[in-house]
């Protein structure tokens, strides 16, 4: 663990290649002492991690490495900042098979694309976390393949359990979810009202574990977050392109290449306004 960095918070998000993450991946699971915890067939993990990489498209920023790093991140935030210790194993292993399942089958658009273009996405799964509910159902799908049930030793009631927890752990990184819940979320933590045995206050911080964790390149050093940014911003531009050609509108400023002089104080008002609090 030590050796490949993934303990760190300023783990650096390119240090590994496509190979490297998924050993690395492995080393995660052993490390929380999930396969051991829940019986996890070793080879069908490894099978599992290398369906799940590869269901990850080759676009510019919503792959297989973003998968990894949300991962990775994750990983850091439950073994250095307590968490290990206030959630149960079950919330542990939803998160970290969260994680790394959270973006499947991303297209490189988000979901209000989906809405304006009437996709086949936003036609079968409606238009509220649109993608979300298909990376949830791309998760399901691959795990119940032959030979990729890494849950296949959990009694019926544990696996019913962990499957609600991952849904819940998939759909909490659709941003909208995260603005309803912000607000009674700071309100509990600022009064000192917040309580690890209370159903839904746990429900609220994996949910915001989830979002610290997708958004965590913001904290990482410069020449990281720089990187990451770079290449959100050529996905977005890649959308804005489309909505300009195929849809005839005018993209919102963050997907309009013509606008790429506004990008700065966008991405601080991105910072400030969401990834800070």
């Amino acid at each position: 663990v030590c050796e490949l960095g993934i303990d760190k918070l300023s783990f650096d998000d390119f240090s590994l290649d496509v190979d490297a993450m998924v050993t690395a991946a492995l080393r995660m699971f052993m490390e929380l002492g999930m396969v051991q915890k829940f019986k996890i067939d070793y080879e069908t993990l490894c099978r599992w991690l290398l369906t799940v990489r590869k269901n990850y498209r080759m676009v510019l920023y919503h792959n297989w490495r973003h998968a990894f790093n949300v991962c990775q991140c994750m990983f850091s935030m439950l073994t250095t900042a307590g968490f290990q210790e206030t959630l149960t194993e079950m919330e542990i292993l939803a998160l970290i098979v969260g994680c790394i399942c959270h973006d499947l089958d991303h297209r490189g658009t988000n979901n209000a694309f989906q809405a304006k273009t009437g996709s086949a996405l936003s036609l079968l799964y409606g238009t509220s976390a649109t993608l979300e509910h298909h990376h949830f159902n791309h998760a399901v799908m691959i795990l119940q393949s032959e030979g990729h049930n890494i849950f296949s030793n959990l009694s019926s009631h544990e696996y019913g359990e962990l499957m609600q927890l991952l849904k819940q752990s998939i759909l909490a990184t659709d941003l909208t979810l995260y603005f309803q819940n912000r607000d009674s979320f700071f309100e509990l933590v600022n009064k000192g009202e917040y309580n690890w045995n209370v159903k839904e206050h746990r429900d609220m911080c994996r949910s915001m574990l989830m979002t610290a964790c997708d958004l965590g390149a913001v904290t990482k050093p410069w020449e990281i977050s720089r990187k990451v940014a770079e290449l959100v911003t050529s996905e977005f531009f890649e959308q804005g392109d489309r909505e300009r050609s195929e849809l005839k509108l005018t993209p919102s400023a963050i997907f309009d290449r013509n606008r790429k002089d506004e990008l700065p104080g966008l991405q601080l008002e991105w910072i400030d306004g969401i990834c800070a609090p």
